[in-house]
């Protein structure tokens, strides 16, 4: 949206003070105390739940007052009138929606919220369009004043609004875009519903470069100029540009698919060979890209970068001893094996590996020449992360493995402690760990705005040998099995599961690789890393490989 058009300012107190004296002082209090008002003097102020009549008639007059454009009056029967009375002021004022026509529907069982659908018109430099769309509110009893108010919210007022976004109709800021994909197929948020974000920010980066023009729309501006607006109504077209991406269509929907199967799940596929992103999918009630985004406890998918540091520094290769005790202690701290791991003292390295054997690698950390930056430089100067300096082509988080010392430093080993990962950043590391080289993963070609892609060293070949191997046994014959059962070609992974303060269940994390696709999920509160990550990666994986 243009940027010059005037934007609702949320939050100043005087903004309704326009009804007269009286009025407005009562609003300022109204907007202070939180609960309505202080009430008449002398007046019993009631308590308890609002009765079915009392919502049903301040549901009403806010109704009324709403569809006259009469802000402050409307505002004064909510429980926040500045913030309401500026938002609603902005709806007719900035937004350009007259006509409004509210229907309200039945109260609810409960007897305090209401439904209701908007009837309206936005009109614009000679452009008008009827605007529908269905809201709730919910009436509550005032905190001071005892009077039935409406519990106030933005999303009363369109159900897209969340606190401090405001409406605006103008011509757009930024051309439309037409997105489309690594074979020009086109990617729309309709079809593929978890890229409604990320095509939002490539139109806000991309769209004056991929050759459209603006059009007029009604949208959300959100507070912060980093969240590109949300378009909800076009009045005038204009021309999109063509948007070339990495995307594969085919594996974006397997992906869609995949998460849609398990509450707050994410996953990115991303092309080993090149960097190439081929997919990027969120399941999340928040509509976060945590897939890009997330910073969070990897769990054992981090030990495919811890196995390449003591490989690396010549502690310990794949076919060397390292036993799994039942429990290991680390300065102090006791660490322990995921419930019914059998101890093997007779392992080795690639045996913890495919086991998952969290004791075997927390006995090893301590070996020369390892230090409490180790496992840092492994990650920042073999794997490419940990610098933010990725240029995706949209945001994006490069991980982060900071150099700890004390039972951080063993927890980090295992992905737990204070290392944070995303998606993103482990496909990235399963696809460096196959091929030995680290290319920074991307979405947009660099030479369409001319950005520098990361770099880094990427790994010894003998490394990378042994890495590919143990995540080829941890496929076939380890943790990751039955998740990879019935894939064919050049297959490999490691599973994760990472212990979260404040959750009964542990993250679920998977990354696997099947010829040159590499893939990485996590899902909140999934369990063990077959469990919900698994299957994600899996059918990705059977699309793309």
């Amino acid at each position: 949206m243009g940027r010059g058009v005037k934007a609702a300012v949320i939050g100043g107190v005087f903004a309704v003070m326009v009804g007269g004296a009286g009025y407005g002082a009562y609003n300022v209090v109204s907007a202070l105390d939180g609960g309505g008002g202080s009430g008449a003097a002398g007046a019993a102020t009631k308590s308890g739940p609002p009765s079915r009549d009392e919502v049903k008639e301040t549901a009403d007059k806010f109704f009324a007052a709403w569809e006259k454009g009469e802000t402050t009056t409307a505002a004064s029967y909510t429980n926040n009138a500045a913030i309401a009375g500026t938002l609603l002021a902005a709806y007719g004022e900035d937004a350009h929606i007259t006509g409004v026509e509210i229907t309200p529907g039945q109260v609810s069982v409960s007897g305090m919220t209401v439904p209701f659908t908007v009837k309206a018109k936005v009109s614009y430099g000679g452009a008008s369009k009827p605007l529908t769309y269905q809201s709730e509110l919910t009436v509550v009893r005032g905190q001071t004043s005892g009077r039935a108010l409406v519990d106030w919210d933005p999303a009363v007022v369109h159900p897209q609004l969340k606190d401090g976004d405001t409406l605006v109709t103008a011509e757009s800021a930024t051309p439309q875009i037409q997105a489309v994909d690594r074979e020009g197929k086109v990617l729309t948020k309709e079809k593929y519903p978890s890229l409604g974000p990320v095509l939002a920010t490539l139109r806000e980066k991309y769209g004056d470069k991929a050759g459209g023009t603006p059009g007029v729309e009604l949208a959300i501006r959100h507070t912060t100029t980093q969240n590109p607006d949300t378009p909800l109504l076009t009045l005038t077209e204009g021309k999109p540009g063509k948007l070339p991406t990495t995307l594969s269509a085919s594996v974006q929907a397997a992906a869609e698919r995949a998460v849609g199967r398990y509450d707050e799940s994410s996953v990115v596929a991303v092309k080993p060979s090149t960097g190439e992103v081929l997919a990027v999918a969120n399941n999340r009630a928040d509509g976060f890209n945590a897939a890009f985004q997330g910073r969070v406890a990897p769990g054992s998918t981090m030990k495919i970068i811890t196995a390449a540091m003591l490989i690396d520094n010549g502690v310990a290769s794949m076919g060397d001893p390292a036993p799994c005790p039942d429990t290991a202690t680390w300065q102090s701290q006791t660490f322990k094996n995921l419930t019914g791991m059998k101890a093997d003292m007779g392992a080795t390295l690639g045996d913890d590996f495919r086991r998952s054997c969290n004791t075997g690698f927390i006995k090893l950390i301590d070996e020369d020449p390892l230090t409490d930056s180790s496992l840092t430089r492994e990650a920042e100067e073999r794997f490419g992360l940990g610098q933010d300096n990725w240029q995706t082509g949209i945001g994006s988080f490069d991980g982060s493995v900071p150099a700890a010392s004390g039972p951080d430093r063993a927890a980090g080993a295992i992905g737990q402690g204070q290392v944070q990962m995303n998606p993103l950043n482990m496909a990235s590391v399963t696809a460096t760990a196959i091929t030995g080289e680290f290319r920074q993963p991307y979405l947009v070609s660099p030479e369409l705005d001319g950005r520098e892609l990361a770099t880094a060293k990427g790994l010894p070949q003998g490394t990378s040998d042994q890495l590919r191997k143990m995540m080829r046994l941890t496929a076939t014959q380890g943790t990751a099995m039955d998740a990879m059962s019935g894939l064919g070609g050049d297959i490999g992974a490691k599973t994760g599961s990472a212990e979260v303060d404040g959750q009964a269940t542990s993250d679920s994390w998977f990354t696997g690789f099947r010829n040159d696709v590499a893939a990485a999920a996590m899902t909140k509160e999934g369990g063990h890393g077959g469990d919900a990550a698994g299957p994600i990666v899996a059918a990705v994986l059977r699309a793309g490989g």
